[in-house]
């Protein structure tokens, strides 16, 4: 029983941790498509300040283009945190099958990029 329970508290411990990883990456990439959407949107305002007199005589469209891009960004980081919480709710809710399919993911991509490996040493 002892052993029951020591396994029982290791794969706890295992999917916690893996829980708290994934919770980790997808903070990670928030954070850099947020830093990239600032990016692209100082660039869009760069190129908007250089081209003044351009942007004057259609200002109306390049306006919309601006709101297009925010709302899109918008979209996109609310998209990012929904997925991020469905995730580590998922995880949470089922650490062991979280566990599993992460492995299994991980064996899919290593198959795959062996499968390329060995067909480009073939070529």
């Amino acid at each position: 029983m002892s052993n029951f329970n020591t396994a029982e508290q290791q794969a706890t411990n295992l999917a916690d941790q893996a829980a708290d990883k994934a919770d980790s990456a997808i903070k990670s990439t928030q954070r850099v498509t947020n830093n990239a959407l600032e990016s692209l949107a100082g660039g869009v305002q760069n190129l908007r300040d250089q081209a003044a007199p351009a942007v004057n005589r259609a200002g109306e469209l390049a306006q919309q283009g601006v709101d297009t891009v925010r709302d899109t960004a918008r979209q996109i980081r609310e998209r990012a945190l929904q997925a991020s919480d469905r995730t580590v709710s998922y995880i949470k809710e089922e650490p062991i099958k979280a566990l599993l399919i992460a492995a299994a993911s991980g064996a899919g991509l290593m198959a795959l990029l062996s499968l390329l490996t060995r067909s480009r040493n073939r070529s």
